[in-house]
C-alpha cells in the first residue's frame, strides 16, 4: 500500500492559529504530513529558520503524523525528494486564491505528477495573517486567539529585544 504524504509549505513567520487550523484538519488527510518551512531570504523574516521550525514543532507536537522541516530551493524539488504527491495550501480570502492558483499552475507545469489541494481556513481565522500578527506584537497588543502561547511569548521577547537595542 502506498503511503500518502502531504507537504504544507510556507514561511510561517510566525505560525498562526490559522496555519494550525490547516495543519490540524490537513493531517487527517495524509498518512504523513510535513510542514515545510521555507527559508525565504528575500522576505526578510523576523524569525530565523531555526526559530520558526522550533515554534512549529512545539505547536504541533500533539500530532503523531506531522513533522516539521526546513527547505530551500524549489518546492517541487523538495516534494519529489520527500516522495510526496500533494502540496496542501491554505486559503483565507479570495486574494489568496489568485496567488495560490498561479503558484499551483506553475508547479503543475514544472512537475505534472504533483497535485495541489486547497483548504479554506475556518472563518474565525480568515483575517489572520502573519504580517498583522507581527504588527500587533510590535505595538504591544494582545495576541490571544491569534497565535499559540509559545509563539506569543517568542514575539514578545523578539520585540522587547529590538526595542532595547
Amino acid at each position: 500500500m502506498t503511503k500518502h504524504i502531504g507537504i504544507y509549505p510556507g514561511t510561517f513567520d510566525p505560525i498562526t492559529n490559522g496555519h494550525l487550523d490547516i495543519i490540524e484538519r490537513g493531517q487527517k488527510l495524509f498518512d504523513e504530513m510535513i510542514v515545510a518551512v521555507a527559508e525565504s531570504p528575500r522576505k526578510g523574516t523576523l524569525f530565523s529558520i531555526e526559530e520558526r521550525v522550533s515554534m512549529i514543532k512545539t505547536a504541533t507536537k500533539k500530532y503523531k503524523n506531522v513533522s516539521v522541516e526546513s527547505f530551500k530551493g524549489l518546492l517541487i524539488d523538495y516534494v519529489h525528494k520527500k516522495n510526496a504527491g500533494v502540496i496542501l495550501r491554505g486559503l483565507r480570502v479570495i486574494s489568496d486564491f489568485e496567488y495560490e492558483f498561479q503558484m499551483a499552475l506553475t508547479n503543475r507545469k514544472l512537475a505534472h505528477d504533483i497535485e495541489t489541494v486547497f483548504m479554506m481556513t475556518k472563518e474565525e481565522y480568515a483575517y489572520v495573517s502573519s504580517r498583522f500578527i507581527k504588527e500587533i506584537a510590535r505595538l504591544g497588543g494582545n495576541l490571544k486567539g491569534f497565535v499559540p502561547q509559545n509563539v506569543s511569548k517568542k514575539l514578545k521577547e523578539k520585540y522587547k529585544t529590538q526595542k532595547s537595542v
